[in-house]
């Protein structure tokens, strides 16, 4: 499967199912659509999110944890 028919085939979300899997209010998936920070999809006056890049929208944002070595002193 390519890309282009990858992209195609994705369930596309309102903004109120990606607020709802964002934990978030409607008002900050509208905000990003404003600010262009995610990839949409105009429908006449309507906006869906393919689900690849709200995942991918949350795979940018994920922060990996530090290990912290402690030295003991011998």
């Amino acid at each position: 499967m390519t890309n282009s028919s990858k992209r195609v085939a994705d369930r596309l979300l309102s903004v109120a199912q990606v607020a709802e899997r964002l934990g978030t209010s409607e008002r900050f998936p509208r905000r990003l659509i404003e600010e262009r920070r995610i990839t949409f999809v105009r429908l006449g006056r309507k906006v869906r999110f393919p689900e690849s890049a709200l995942n991918d929208f949350i795979a940018a944002g994920l922060v990996h944890p530090i290990t912290i070595h402690t030295w003991s002193a011998a």
